[in-house]
């Protein structure tokens, strides 16, 4: 039997190895195969497939676009979820995402449902406290921690959360524009590539005086 194949499949996993220092990919069989996708697909790749974008003449990086646009895709998203609660009794996007979450992972604590969320400590509070006065989410104490306490959405969120949902898909899908369904799922790869890349460094709570220099000591960022 010709165990070449074998052989290579084991140095493969090597480089992979050695190569995801920074636990870019997870350490699984997922990991393996989007480094092995991304490294094919960087092989492949040749100056005639790159984009174009406004001052790249001038020298404007390619992490200064993604950087750029997604922060304006945020703020049309933004525009989109105003429109979708506007008339309701929701105040902001947060308080429904915030009610989506319940009611798709059960209860949780604060920190939990804050930290799921992607957001700093004051303003989750401010949010989770809006949702409890409008009667949408109750709290009560943790049967582990009685420091603790733990959220769940009411009925009353559950008919407020119904009576969008209508609207908020619409406005997701619009959000997502004229993508392909392949352009949708490459989306989901890369965007989540960059989740479990992020997500690690804002759950460790860098005080913001040290968050890049710490981020940069940590990690590379090699110009692939």
């Amino acid at each position: 039997m010709d165990f070449t194949i074998v052989k290579n499949l084991i140095e493969l996993i090597e480089k992979f190895d050695s190569e995801n220092v920074n636990n870019l990919y997870t350490k699984d069989i997922a990991g393996f195969r989007n480094w092995i996708y991304d490294r094919e697909a960087h092989q492949r790749r040749d100056e005639k497939s790159d984009p174009v974008w406004d001052g790249k003449e001038l020298g404007r990086s390619p992490e200064s676009v993604i950087s750029t646009l997604l922060v304006h895709l945020n703020r049309y998203a933004k525009t989109y979820s105003k429109s979708a609660i506007a008339g309701s009794d929701f105040s902001t996007q947060d308080e429904f995402i915030y009610l989506i979450n319940l009611k798709s992972f059960g209860s949780m604590t604060k920190m939990e449902l804050i930290r799921k969320n992607v957001q700093e400590k004051p303003a989750g509070i401010l949010i989770i406290n809006r949702l409890i006065k409008q009667g949408w989410v109750e709290q009560e104490d943790s049967a582990t921690d009685r420091r603790t306490k733990v959220l769940t959405i009411t009925e009353s969120g559950l008919q407020a959360l119904e009576m969008q949902m209508g609207k908020i898909r619409t406005a997701t899908s619009i959000v997502t524009g004229n993508l392909t369904f392949n352009e949708k799922m490459d989306l989901i790869r890369i965007l989540d590539k960059l989740e479990q890349f992020h997500r690690p460094i804002f759950s460790k709570n860098i005080d913001n005086n040290k968050l890049i220099d710490t981020v940069l000591k940590e990690y590379s960022f090699d110009k692939n």
